[in-house]
């Protein structure tokens, strides 16, 4: 059984946020480092918004130093914005493979972020929304972004899998 988490004041349950997923704009900050290297920084970002799920921000590549990323040939398929295509990092001798991806051709009620990037933070010297440190989704496959303004439980330990 799932025990939500109460939301405080200025706090979001994740357990609030609707499926099929929302996407709405947001004008935070967005920053992202890797190997000392501020490789995104951006105020245009989307984020989705799914239950059980911290939100995931799609990254204008405008804001992306994009010379640091390669497409791969991963692919994979979300049930509400349709095929993902992968980016591997690499800045010197440090590479991070299908780290970020991307929404091509996404489905209708996702037109905004086609081509717009999303990125693990895991393996990340540091992201930040605003001036926060973030912390990754738990797991390995989703790409949650966790604030102190967002509650869960969260999907992606051990056990989440059927949620």
């Amino acid at each position: 059984m799932i025990t939500r988490i109460e939301p405080g004041p200025g706090q979001e349950s994740v357990w609030d946020y609707p499926r099929p997923p929302r996407l709405e704009p947001t004008r935070r900050q967005i920053r992202i480092i890797f190997q000392g290297i501020e490789i995104v920084n951006t105020c245009r970002a989307y984020r989705v918004l799914e239950t059980s799920h911290p939100p995931v921000y799609y990254l204008p590549p405008d804001d992306i130093q994009m010379q640091y990323l390669r497409p791969t040939s991963r692919r994979s398929v979300c049930e509400w914005k349709g095929q993902a295509t992968y980016y591997t990092l690499r800045i010197g001798d440090a590479r991070v493979v299908d780290v970020a991806w991307t929404y091509l051709n996404p489905t209708p009620t996702f037109a905004a972020i086609a081509g717009y990037l999303a990125f693990y933070v895991r393996p990340m010297d540091a992201c930040y929304v605003d001036t926060e440190l973030v912390t990754p989704q738990p797991g390995e496959f989703y790409g949650g972004w966790i604030t102190s303004e967002i509650v869960g439980p969260f999907k992606g330990s051990p056990g989440t899998w059927g949620w």
